[in-house]
């Protein structure tokens, strides 16, 4: 386990039984052959891996007792008799029968409707995953700064940049000073006048995106307080993050790419930094959208506009 992963789950609570399957989904990129083994093992079998032992849960994926504990406490645990609660409570969430089905990839003949359900279903454990691995702590923390920062400079390209495109307009309409930047040398030379209590956001969802990287490194060096939006916790993006708020890893097959799973979970990161910015300047958040929307109202009339 990296030293970053390290800092980056250090003093955080154990996540909830339900919460367990999410966090092996988001965090197996980040393991060792080995730790993926006893993820794998733990996340498919909740039920018989809280029976074992450590030392039979190192037997059964072919492993050591220190890679089950390394994997555990990446994971969240402070051990692994916290995980195997976790697991014991896991198994009696799935007896009961709330455990989701898993659905097939999207064949290239599927019927549209059945394209339709696996993208429901899809979309939904993607928010699922991300809304249980989301840490509270630091999504606070990011909110804090969020709503007292004189400018906002948000960073992403392709897919991430038109999350970063809804954020920075999310905020512009309740009245903070908010850019999103897609063009890499116009990042950089934007970052290098930020300054303390300015905030930059990157979003990506390897966490090795490079035009992403350096123009939050430059921020980061500059004294802005950074925050990282990634699949990625132990990406190279994360070095220069105050702040990292990991979005779930779904699935993906040959017609839904990363691009589109990625996206899903970005955006509810980004609503739910929206609405805690919202919050905590309501006195000035609300008038300005009530002006906004006041402002639009005759483009949404029947006609388009008013008569002349």
């Amino acid at each position: 386990m990296t030293h970053e992963v390290k800092e980056i789950f250090a003093g955080a609570a154990p996540p909830a039984p339900a919460a367990l399957a999410a966090k092996v989904r988001t965090l197996a990129p980040s393991m060792t052959r080995s730790m993926q083994r006893v993820a794998e093992a733990v996340a498919a079998d909740p039920a018989g891996c809280a029976a074992l032992t450590v030392t039979g849960l190192a037997e059964l994926t072919g492993t050591s007792e220190a890679t089950v504990v390394r994997t555990a406490r990446l994971l969240g645990y402070p051990g692994y008799r916290d995980l195997r609660l976790a697991l014991a409570g896991l198994a009696a969430q799935q007896q009961s029968g709330r455990a989701p089905a898993v659905t097939a990839d999207i064949a290239v003949d599927d019927p549209l409707a059945d394209v339709v359900a696996k993208l429901a279903y899809d979309e939904q454990q993607t928010l699922a995953d991300t809304a249980a691995a989301l840490d509270m702590v630091q999504l606070g923390a990011a909110v804090a700064a969020l709503a007292t920062a004189p400018r906002v400079e948000i960073y992403g390209v392709a897919a991430s940049g038109l999350v970063a495109q809804d954020l920075a307009q999310k905020l512009l309409r309740i009245g903070h000073i908010a850019h999103a930047h897609s063009d890499p040398h116009l990042a950089v030379t934007n970052a290098v006048t930020l300054r303390a209590k300015d905030v930059a956001i990157a979003i990506t969802h390897s966490g090795s995106t490079g035009d992403v990287i350096e123009p939050l490194r430059v921020a980061f060096e500059h004294g802005a307080t950074t925050v990282a939006i990634t699949g990625r916790p132990d990406g190279a993006v994360s070095q220069y993050a105050d702040h990292v708020l990991t979005t779930s890893t779904a699935r993906e097959s040959e017609l839904r790419p990363a691009a589109m799973s990625s996206r899903t979970s970005q955006l509810l990161v980004v609503d739910c930094l929206f609405v805690g910015v919202a919050q905590r300047t309501y006195e000035t958040a609300a008038p300005a959208l009530a002006a906004s929307y006041e402002a639009l109202a005759h483009r949404h009339s029947p006609r388009g506009g008013t008569s002349r």
